[in-house]
């Protein structure tokens, strides 16, 4: 039987423009697009949302400006029943923005983005020192790295000594510190930051190259991460590390046991890309994956069976426009699960995250 999980994400409020073209502008170069947009997001914005829409209670730490901005992301949080009351807002510094260049082509479709933190940048340990006794209150704990590091190193570590799960989505790149890896549970980078971090990157040029992903595993192994999630667009993703009953089941998680494709530094567990007539904007799609993940392994579905189930979220959010708007619910999740050939799963288990 599933549970409604409890959820915490510390992460940034951003509002994305976003500007959509058939060709991306060299340098010096300017080019007409074909539309501009703005919706709410922001990585952990993203995260907090795509949990809230699968059925968790979702806490979210971040600061906003007191701007328009600021006010149009509280309104939104706001309207997808995620706790705000410890969203900070900052009266000296503007709302974090992303700018993100959409090229279309026949060969599909690629963002480039630009993030310019803002107040996102401004929040201080002190002003999240009430966490340090209600971190235990919670299920799971999911981080990026659009807050400043010293916060995630903090929350992470507050977290682990109170025997709470921690996902790092450690994006955008950046140096971490032993102190952030001996706290992680989950780490979870895509395959260009994986490269940034290791120093060596994953070829898929005729198919995944497995001694890669080992060479990329044993790295992070090193510094003492358990549990290793790489999301790689269409090539779907790779998961290496530890047991996850154990990452996970003293929290009260049940049906875990069964993971024998990840149990161990040495297994790798492959979950293919679940493929979609359409792509309409990749953006936040790894968002989706991370959160969805989190949000049903917290709940007590299997490990193997979350990775696929954060698949088919992420599947749809590439099929719509936009971050925030893109995130699909728990129904049109179990819907195209439905859809796909999963009816052995007893679909019936997600009715508790309705």
């Amino acid at each position: 039987m599933l549970k409604r999980p409890k959820i915490l994400i510390a992460g940034s409020f951003n509002m994305d423009l976003t500007a959509s073209c058939t060709r991306a502008p060299q340098a010096g170069e300017t080019v007409i697009g074909k539309k501009f947009r703005t919706a709410p997001g922001g990585k952990g914005f993203n995260q907090a949302v795509q949990c809230a829409r699968l059925g968790a209670d979702v806490t979210m730490v971040g600061k906003v400006g007191e701007d328009d901005f600021g006010r149009a992301l509280l309104d939104a949080a706001k309207g997808e029943g995620i706790d705000i009351s410890h969203v900070l807002a900052d009266p000296d510094e503007a709302t974090g923005i992303a700018i993100i260049t959409l090229e279309e082509t026949e060969q599909g479709t690629q963002n480039r983005i630009v993030v310019c933190p803002g107040a996102n940048f401004t929040i201080s340990a002190r002003e999240i020192g009430w966490l340090r006794e209600a971190v235990g209150n919670f299920d799971m704990v999911i981080m990026q790295f659009e807050l400043p590091m010293e916060i995630v190193e903090t929350i992470a570590e507050w977290a682990h000594e109170a025997g709470v799960p921690v996902m790092v989505n450690p994006a955008p790149a950046a140096p971490m510190s032993d102190r952030l890896l001996s706290a992680v549970t989950f780490l979870s980078p895509n395959e260009h930051e994986a490269a940034i971090l290791t120093g060596h990157s994953i070829s898929v040029e005729n198919g995944i190259d497995y001694d890669d992903v080992r060479a990329v595993a044993d790295a992070f192994r090193k510094r003492g991460v358990k549990n290793l999630i790489i999301t790689m667009g269409g090539n779907g993703s790779i998961a290496v590390g530890e047991s996850c009953s154990e990452a996970v089941g003293e929290r009260g998680t049940s049906g875990i046991d069964g993971v024998s494709d990840i149990n161990s530094v040495s297994g790798i567990h492959h979950t293919e890309c679940v493929k979609m007539p359409h792509v309409a904007d990749p953006t936040a799609a790894g968002d989706s994956f991370v959160a969805s993940f989190c949000t049903v392994l917290a709940a007590g579905l299997p490990a193997d069976k979350a990775l696929d189930f954060a698949s088919h979220a992420a599947a749809i959010t590439v099929t719509r426009m936009g971050a925030m708007p893109s995130l699909p619910t728990i129904t049109e999740v179990r819907e195209l699960l439905r859809e796909r050939g999963y009816e052995d799963w007893d679909l019936s288990l997600l009715d508790a995250l309705r």
